[in-house]
């Protein structure tokens, strides 16, 4: 009876090794995934990151988009549940790593490789080709009636108007503050926090009279609003730029090259029109996106 009962320690003993190895020699990840912040350039870019690798590598991709904003994508990275997303530089220099928004385009993006690779482990790959900088955006008639072209021709007006912002501006060290302070603008009362996908229905309906939208924002054309210049040059670069773990690469050697495969595929225009099709003519992501690849023979 004792013999019985230590035989079948044994045998529990022998499958709790079994399950602890097991767990120790985790099977390797099968498949990347792919994030976006919470706007539409955003879900196109990761659409687009998507499509190409499974197309030139053959690897799975799992779609995590319109998880939120800058740092959360970022934490998510950090953390391993996301594999790669597409970040813009000046973001990445003054928002996730709090640095003072100076230099050229290329300064900015050798600066922001080298701090990603020392402090997260991240690559930052080739530039996609193309900016989308905060672009400060009024309606047209305002600006072909009291002749406005630049952020400067806004002083005079402030007192009397309204800003609707996104959370991210109003928060930002490169947002809000630092221009308003720039271009001593003071408006009528605090800046109004929107939804980016309601910021311009909001300026389009009298609610607001200047929001802080994206460049590249395919609704700026479409609903004849104007995009002020930035005349004294507060805002740093921001190249689009794809970011992934170097413990992704290493696994995944192959996703280099297709990365590489679209450093300067995009425009700002080929952007804007991208944006266009999902946020006006309300067109399926993944139908613009491969249509888009198509024609640029991707």
């Amino acid at each position: 009876m004792r013999q019985a009962s230590l035989r079948f320690l044994y045998f529990l003993y022998f499958l709790n090794l079994i399950y602890f190895l097991s767990a120790c020699t985790k099977s390797p990840q099968s498949k990347i995934a792919i994030g976006s912040k919470f706007f539409t350039e955003q879900v196109i870019l990761a659409e687009l990151l998507a499509q190409h690798i499974e197309a030139r590598t053959g690897i799975p991709v799992e779609r995590k988009t319109n998880l939120g904003g800058t740092l959360l994508v970022h934490k998510a990275l950090e953390a391993g549940q996301l594999d790669l997303y597409v970040e813009y530089t000046g973001t990445a220099l003054t928002a996730v790593l709090n640095e003072s928004p100076d230099g050229d385009t290329n300064a900015v993006y050798q600066r922001v490789k080298q701090l990603y690779s020392e402090r997260f482990h991240f690559e930052v790959t080739e530039p996609l080709g193309f900016e989308n900088t905060f672009a400060m955006v009024i309606r047209g008639g305002e600006a072909k009636n009291l002749h406005l072209q630049k952020i400067s021709d806004v002083a005079p007006l402030a007192p009397k108007w309204r800003i609707g912002v996104g959370y991210e501006f109003l928060e930002r060290p490169d947002g809000f503050r630092g221009w308003s302070d720039r271009y001593n603008l003071h408006f009528v009362e605090q800046p109004r926090v929107m939804d980016l996908g309601l910021i311009y229905r909001a300026l389009i309906d009298h609610q607001v009279d200047i929001v802080a939208g994206n460049s590249t924002d395919g609704l700026i054309d479409s609903l004849g609003l104007v995009a002020l210049e930035d005349d004294r040059h507060y805002f740093p670069p921001y190249d689009a730029v794809p970011v992934v773990r170097q413990s992704t690469l290493a696994q995944f050697p192959q996703l280099r090259a297709a990365l590489a495969d679209l450093g300067g595929k995009l425009s700002a225009a080929d952007m804007r029109r991208l944006n266009f099709a999902v946020d006006a003519k309300h067109e399926d992501v993944a139908t613009v996106v491969r249509a888009f690849r198509q024609s640029h023979g991707l």
